[in-house]
């Protein structure tokens, strides 16, 4: 019977071959979408889930009352808070501690060249017995054997030694020799942990003044872990934590938190992270845009399915009236959607194979079908039998509903009304269509206003690279000012140069320099009131660089150390500091030193626009300021560079000069952004040509059942317009309700999509009016392709007699 089944339900694909390959096209395209997005959700969900007893581990977070309702968190911890942990706490079994590597990036001498390695990080003895690491050689005692030790992850070793064992290897890095004593398999792509290079804590510890920074209970330096015992309770863990901070630091404004690992990928709390982290609304709209492809293109199987039903009349009543059980119908109208599904799945397979490198450069990650197979395995499994279930159900209890005498005595073959469902699943498909046209354009625009910021300065003709610490703790402050301002000097004389800026962050789009405490104080200030203030300690070219706008005031006097001591404010701190009127004269004591507010700036971005523009404290001193920003002439941009790498050789020979144009940071620092909308728009765009295919094949069925009609207007002397739009309307009625029910759906989720940007566009009315009018236009193309081939055919084929 199953044989019989299935031979009928391959002549039925192959007499409609033309809806048969619109279901595949469109069910194939719906699957392998859905696949790629399922498989990128997955990955997300799952962070840090592969290391044993992983729902044991937790992070220590730190939370500082700045006064506000909301107090700032610290991802990072004092270096003895583990170990006080560790010995004071019973329910903690074991410590883990590491320190990402995000301002002095060691470079790798490799056979005389210098290469720059951003991913590394130190890691103290415990780090290997809370996580789980696979050695691929060497193992976690060697590595802790000595102090100037290096592991390797797979893919760096083969780098760095191609094919030769790396392990006893030496790599010279920056001034020091570490020895290679393992080589690890490359992190998973849901690993938070996203590190080639790890360094013993042990090497920092060499350095008198690293160990004497670390073993301080003021500085704030590492992501602590720690692994609890089953079943210890995380809040108790908090409170002593908590009482153990403030016991030994004699501060209570600070306070200590667990979170666990399984949380730690998606927090949105932190200050600032040097580890992977995700967003949970966007991963919630992938899981929606997943299932919608996916529906969509089951949508159209169902649509051409009971459309075609007529076609089929006959063969279910002379099936029936020779016997046939409604049951048997009902099974192989099954197994004929489960044969397209199969179809469509295994052309899904193809396209996944063919297209996943692309979508993992594109997105960042390593999916491989191999390492991945046995959740592909299961998630085509999933798919396949959702699609069969959705395609089938509802066409085969309508194709075996039939009844056949009254088919022959003129009756409605039907005992429901297919026509209002199908109309029902177009306004459906062309709802969400709809939906992603708004959304397309909103991205794009916020995306654009995003492109737009910090444009008071061509980002493509300015440069950045520091002096590093390494070099800068060998001077004192004045013999530092005294080095920095020779280096500013030489780069001025040098052609292609127009402006040289010295600051104390790496960035001017990114800064994340901040300070809170007594060190900062002004008039009528509440003591409890400690608030995050980004310093910056620039000179007098600062304003010029950004084309920073003074509001009130003045800015820094030029070649004079009269305003030393003062500082400049933007707007956002006159206001949150509640600093009084007169702002300009006020006394200002900033880190320590007495000054007078001397400017106002307007708010300016110095950060990104996922957040708010906080308090800035702009101070003229040069003592930590070890960055250069050089601004090059139009069209010089290269020999500036070139010439600036001379200046450095100059003054620092045998290290490697390392500089950044600010229009690379810029993009790096919205590329999620921008691969996330991509990958919106991309999916979009597949969501509507899946659409559109189906409204294609319903358009050609519609002409092909009308096809006598047609013919009698077009003798009668219908025009061909009058006979595309006759075909045309009733779709685009449909497209029109779309429209209506979209427009409030889109609102409501793109608004909740802008709200993680402190800065964003407005959704004005005329871009749900635009999205809709390109619906129209594209499901018009759709359909008058189809229409107008119908209206130009020769009517007399169409009128022959039967």
């Amino acid at each position: 019977m199953l044989r019989i089944f299935f031979k009928s339900a391959w002549r039925n694909f192959l007499r409609q071959r033309a809806s048969g390959l619109i279901n595949v096209t469109g069910l194939s395209i719906g699957m392998s979408a859905a696949i790629l997005i399922f498989l990128w959700i997955q990955n997300e969900f799952n962070f840090d889930n592969y290391h044993e007893n992983h729902q044991d581990i937790y992070r220590i977070s730190n939370y500082l009352n700045t006064g506000k309702e909301n107090p700032s968190v610290w991802e990072t911890s004092p270096y003895l808070l583990g170990q006080k942990a560790e010995e004071e706490l019973p329910e903690v079994l074991a410590i883990a501690r590491i320190q990402p590597i995000q301002y002095n990036v060691p470079y790798f001498q490799i056979k005389g060249e210098f290469i720059r390695e951003e991913h590394c990080a130190y890691v103290d003895s415990g780090w290997f017995k809370v996580f789980s690491y696979k050695f691929l050689k060497g193992s976690p005692d060697a590595f802790n054997s000595h102090p100037h030790s290096l592991l390797l992850t797979e893919s760096k070793a083969r780098k760095y030694f191609g094919n030769e064992d790396p392990v006893g290897r030496v790599i010279r890095i920056d001034t020091l020799n570490y020895t290679v004593r393992g080589v690890l398999k490359d992190n998973p792509t849901n690993s938070s942990f996203q590190f080639d290079a790890l360094f013993p804590v042990a090497s920092l510890m060499t350095h008198p003044d690293a160990k004497k920074n670390a073993l301080s209970w003021g500085n704030y330096n590492y992501l602590t872990f720690l692994k609890l015992l089953p079943g210890a309770n995380p809040v108790t863990v908090s409170d002593k934590l908590t009482t153990i901070i403030q016991r030994e630091r004699s501060n209570t404004e600070f306070r200590a938190g667990l979170k666990s690992l399984a949380e730690m990928h998606f927090e949105n709390e932190l200050d600032n992270s040097a580890i992977v982290h995700g967003n949970y609304k966007l991963v919630k709209i992938f899981v929606v845009l997943g299932i919608l492809l996916l529906t969509i293109a089951c949508i159209n199987y169902v649509n051409l399915t009971t459309a075609r039903a007529t076609v089929r009349v006959k063969e279910v009543s002379i099936k029936k009236i020779v016997g046939a059980e409604r049951r048997q119908l009902f099974a192989q109208f099954v197994l004929e959607s489960a044969l397209v599904c199969l179809l469509a799945l295994s052309l899904a397979w193809l396209i996944l194979y063919l297209v996943l490198p692309a979508f993992n450069q594109f997105t960042g990650k390593s999916f491989n079908l191999n390492d991945q197979a046995g959740w592909i395995v299961r998630l085509l499994a999933v798919t396949f039998v959702s699609s069969v279930v959705l395609t089938s159900i509802y066409p085969a209890i309508l194709l075996s509903s039939f009844r056949p005498l009254s088919v022959f005595r003129g009756a409605s073959m039907f005992k429901v009304k297919d026509g209002l469902l199908r109309k029902a699943l177009v306004v459906v498909q062309f709802t969400v269509s709809i939906a992603l046209i708004t959304g397309t354009i909103v991205i794009y625009r916020q995306m654009n206003y995003i492109q737009k910021q910090n444009s008071g300065f061509n980002r493509e003709q300015v440069f950045t690279f520091s002096i590093p610490y390494k070099i800068l703790r060998k001077y004192d402050s004045e013999k530092r000012v005294s080095l920095t301002q020779s280096v500013r000097q030489d780069l001025l004389n040098q052609p292609g140069i127009e402006m040289v800026t010295l600051l104390n962050q790496g960035s001017v789009i990114n800064m994340r320099g901040w300070s809170s405490g007594n060190s900062t104080d002004w008039d009528g200030r509440d003591p409890e009131f400690q608030p995050a203030i980004a310093y910056f300690q620039t000179d007098s070219t600062f304003k010029d660089l950004l084309s920073l706008e003074i509001k009130e005031g003045r800015w820094f006097l030029t070649g004079s150390d009269a305003d030393k001591n003062n500082s400049i404010l933007n707007e956002t701190a006159v206001n949150e500091l509640g600093i009084r009127k007169p702002v300009i004269g006020q006394r200002f004591i900033s880190q320590g030193d007495t000054g007078v507010i001397i400017g106002v700036v307007k708010d300016f971005f110095y950060k990104t626009l996922h957040e708010k523009i906080g308090p800035v404290v702009i101070r003229n001193d040069q003592t930590y300021a070890n960055s250069f920003f050089v601004k090059t002439q139009a069209g010089m941009s290269m020999e500036a560079r070139s010439r600036a790498e001379l200046v450095w050789r100059k003054f620092f020979p045998g290290e490697p000069f390392n500089y950044q144009f600010t229009n690379v940071e810029f993009e790096a620092m919205y590329r999620a952004d921008k691969r996330a909308s991509q990958l919106i728009w991309l999916f979009s765009v597949l969501a509507i040509f899946i659409s559109c295919i189906g409204l294609y094949g319903l358009a050609s069925f519609t002409a092909e059942r009308r096809g006598k009609e047609i013919g009698i207007r077009r003798v009668l002397g219908a025009s061909v317009g009058s006979i595309v739009g006759l075909l045309s309307i009733d779709f685009l009625k449909l497209i029109f309700i779309s429209l209506l029910v979209a427009s409030p759906l889109a609102w409501i989720a793109l608004n909740n999509w802008l709200n993680d940007f402190a800065y964003r566009v407005e959704l004005g009315g005329w871009i749900f009016i635009a999205a809709g009018c390109l619906a129209i236009l594209v499901a018009f193309a759709s359909i008058g392709l189809r229409a107008l081939k119908a209206a130009t055919a020769n009517p007399v084929e169409k009128l022959r007699s039967e």
